[in-house]
């Protein structure tokens, strides 16, 4: 429908049924309006899946590998696909809109949501957020382009106040948003934070440049609970408050309407935006959503198998890989993260995986009838002990495998009962009534030992193993954030001695309280063997296999929504075991776990070094894929890896006194090494494949219009044994520019493919937006002209080609 269309139809409600519409009517639903044709539209989370409505675990999602992942493609084709993948399982779950991509950067290593965001760089976020969002819309499913702007640590996430000059947002911050438009998004984040003084949802950034400058005619949906101010919000470019049914809006901002502190002009365009987006995903007048089928299963595990390969950087590689897979007696599968990875980071964007196959089931499938596959998990890893599971635990009434939740009366009469698969309880239901929420189960002792059990939320708890009370008491809610109330609750634990075998009857209650949610968490950590012993055993199994394959990571809650993280180093004693595991075999291939950067200081002693990120469900098939030869690794850094934190030029996460400063301007990532004239272990970009290239010359014309692309050409060969794919990079850089620049930056990349002696050219278009700078005077963009310099390689590091051309002005005649 045309605009004058849809403001016909709001000109038939009155004001109060319109500012009803701009608060939704549940926690993932907008409300609906008959009157106009409206039907209510649903939200889900992203990116890693689209989880629906509800956390429930018995309604599992296909679980894509993280954003840092998808970043390290460098491939939009692929991104597209999986955009598509999760368009499908939109419409599976009955969900409109799907809230992804993060176009948030990686501005310090240590940040805690580094999983959920692409990249470090503006342009790498800007192609691969905006392939993703052509992926979701082609099916009728709206995207959103999150969190907008300069939402890039989470210390005091709700309140803090990035202080970031006006070249720098444009620049950089606002490049993969302004993208985000470009490629058509029908949704767009506003943030918890403030920008330079004002609240995001109340900020004029919304105006301009996002609905002015850029033409965004899609909607403004903020993040959950991040409208916390009536007149202001409203009178800004704000259009959707979310959760509902509450809000700051509501009856107040019909006060605020009459009052005239706010004009109703501004209350008609939110609500066309918001029929906009209706008529866009099928939920306005007679418009029909596209008929809700999913994938077939084995395709989509192909493709989540494809994109675990693709992503997965290869570091190093001392001609250990790929593992020839007919020459192996012996195999040592060594580490925790062998059989219990982490899939995705903590956080909102969590779903609940179906069929997940391990790393260690990858490799043992992939030998089987071959070789002997040995895992040895090695010391402990610290850490919190994990929620209650499947293969831990089962219901003490039925015997099945999981948990038995009943919520109760204040009287303790049962007002429903179920059977759930886990001890993690976000939303267990309630009635009317229900005052206490209960998880008990059987936990089965391997050996006698110390258990460690925990339970988590907010208010009246206790927790009691064979009726010993462990955990009594009150624990009030401490944080405004909804991540931490909702989804991650503070745990209360305590330790009991346990016989062996032996089926420990663990019961743990929460009592309802108001404001603070109903998320029950319950956990349990059983006796961990002295880990001298255990570093020893892995050493020795290492020693006498062919080959040791070492799977190392975080931990839960190291790399999570709600806090930064405050060390870069691999929790426990993982360090150690990689160190003593590579120098009993130099065959030692290690796995990197983890959502972003860790320290590696034992990365030279590794035969071979592999970084899986967070890889979702497909985690060991398309681990064996790469170890095995049949896929290539074919990821490149999408963040520059420090060999230290203290390396790291720019590390602060912690505002002072409520504010965040980005000092450092538009020198993050990659860029702030190179103006810090520091070494990184690995630059932005790198990642190795099976076979050599040798770059032989690149290309470009002698002169280029101002505001034209500039195409250029690049040759290589394929110098080793093996067909490959290698991504080529062009950067840029004007070392006589009359204004500050970085010492180069990422303007445009292709990747090719060629046989083995094979030459090929890759073709390069570097944009014209890669040539300008926001000029802060004139409020414009501009370009310079005269000389600028034309870099070509494999990594922000490695540019062994250069070349120069000339920007000239329009009526410059060459």
């Amino acid at each position: 429908m045309t605009r004058d269309e849809l403001l016909c139809l709001v000109g038939t409600l009155d004001l109060e049924r319109k500012v009803e519409l701009l608060t939704g009517a549940t926690v993932w639903r907008t409300r609906a309006e008959p009157a106009v044709g409206l039907r209510e539209m649903v939200f889900s989370d992203g990116p890693a899946g689209v989880r629906g409505e509800e956390w429930d675990e018995r309604r599992p999602s296909l679980l894509l590998p993280s954003a840092s992942a998808l970043g390290s493609l460098w491939d939009e084709q692929l991104a597209g696909e999986l955009g598509e993948l999760l368009a499908f399982e939109a419409l599976r779950k009955g969900v409109h809109a799907v809230l992804a991509p993060t176009l948030n950067l990686h501005r310090t290593p240590l940040g805690g949501r580094h999983f959920e965001c692409l990249t470090e760089d503006p342009e790498l976020a800007a192609r691969t957020g905006a392939a993703l969002i052509r992926g979701i819309q082609a099916h009728g499913v709206a995207a959103t382009a999150k969190h907008y702007v300069a939402n890039d640590s989470e210390t005091e996430r709700l309140t803090l106040d990035v202080r970031v000059d006006e070249r720098t947002l444009r620049e950089v911050y606002l490049a993969p948003f302004e993208a985000a438009v470009g490629a058509g998004v029908w949704l767009v984040m506003s943030a918890y934070n403030r920008v330079n003084g004002t609240t995001m949802t109340a900020n004029d950034l919304l105006a301009q440049p996002l609905k002015g400058e850029w033409g965004f005619d899609g909607a403004v949906v903020s993040d959950w609970g991040a409208v916390r101010l009536t007149a202001q919000s409203a009178a800004a470019a704000q259009d959707l408050a979310m959760p509902g049914p509450e809000s700051p809006w509501g009856a107040a901002l019909v006060a605020a309407v009459r009052g005239g502190h706010v004009p109703e002009e501004a209350i008609d365009d939110k609500v066309v935006r918001l029929l906009t987006l209706a008529d866009r995903v099928g939920a306005l007048g007679s418009g029909r959503r596209r008929p809700p089928r999913a994938w077939p299963s084995g395709t989509a595990r192909r493709l989540l198998q494809r994109a675990v390969a693709a992503g997965t950087v290869m570091l190093r590689n001392e001609n250990v890989l790929p593992l020839d897979a007919s020459a192996l007696r012996s195999v040592a599968v060594i580490g925790r993260h062998a059989s219990a990875p982490r899939l995705q980071g903590e956080g909102s964007a969590g779903v609940f995986p179906a069929d997940v196959v391990t790393p260690l089931e990858g490799i043992r499938a992939r030998l089987r009838g071959r070789a002997r596959v040995l895992h040895v998990p090695g010391p402990d890893l610290g850490g919190r002990p994990r929620p209650l599971d499947l293969a831990r635990c089962a219901n003490p009434r039925t015997g099945e495998p999981g948990v038995l939740l009943r919520v109760l009366t204040a009287d303790g009469r049962e007002l429903s009962v179920e059977h759930r698969l886990t001890g993690r309880q976000l939303e267990p239901p309630l009635a009317p009534e229900a005052h206490t929420i209960e998880i008990s189960a059987l936990v089965r002792t391997a050996g006698e030992g110390k258990w460690t059990f925990g339970v988590g939320g907010y208010g009246r708890m206790n927790l009691t193993v064979d009726e010993q009370t462990l955990v009594e008491g009150e624990f009030a809610r401490d944080t405004e954030d909804p991540a931490v109330i909702h989804l991650d609750p503070p745990r209360q634990h305590a330790s009991v001695w346990l016989p062996a075998d032996h089926a420990a009857h663990v019961v743990a209650r929460r009592e309802l309280a108001p404001d603070t949610g109903r998320a029950v968490v319950v956990t349990a950590a059983a006796p961990e063997p002295d880990p001298d012993r255990a570093l020893a055993e892995a050493v020795r199994a290492a020693r006498d296999a062919d080959v040791a394959v070492v799977v190392v990571g975080t931990t839960e809650g190291s790399e999570s929504e709600g806090h930064d993280r405050t060390s870069l180093t691999l929790p426990g004693r993982q360090d150690e075991l990689v160190a003593a595991v590579a120098a009993a075999n130099p065959r030692t291939v290690v796995v990197v776990n983890s959502g972003g950067p860790v320290e590696l200081p034992w990365r030279e002693q590794a035969g071979a070094l592999l970084l899986s990120w967070f890889p979702g469900q497909e985690a060991g098939t398309g681990l064996a894929d790469v170890l095995f030869g049949q896929a290539e690794p074919g990821g490149r850094l999408p963040t520059t890896w420090g060999a230290a934190l203290t390396d790291a030029p720019v590390s602060e996460t912690r505002p002072r006194d409520g504010t965040l400063a980005y000092a450092e301007g538009m020198h993050i990532g990659y860029r702030a090494w190179l103006r810090a004239g520091r070494e990184p272990a690995y630059w932005f970009g790198h990642g190795l494949g099976y076979t050599t290239w040798g770059y032989e010359r690149l290309r470009v014309a002698s002169t280029v219009g101002e505001g034209e692309a500039l195409l250029v050409q690049v040759r290589l060969r394929n110098t080793g044994p093996r067909p490959g794919r290698e991504v080529v990079q062009v950067y840029l850089a004007r070392p006589d520019s009359a204004v500050e620049r970085p010492v180069r930056w990422l303007a445009g990349f292709a990747a090719v493919r060629a046989e083995p002696g094979e030459t090929v050219t890759a073709s390069v278009e570097v944009p014209a937006r890669a040539l300008r700078h926001w000029d802060v005077g004139e409020r414009r963009w501009r370009t310079e002209a005269g000389a600028w310099q034309i870099l070509a390689g494999r990594s922000a590091g490695d540019l062994p080609l250069t070349a120069t051309t000339t920007v000239r002005r329009p009526n410059h005649r060459p």
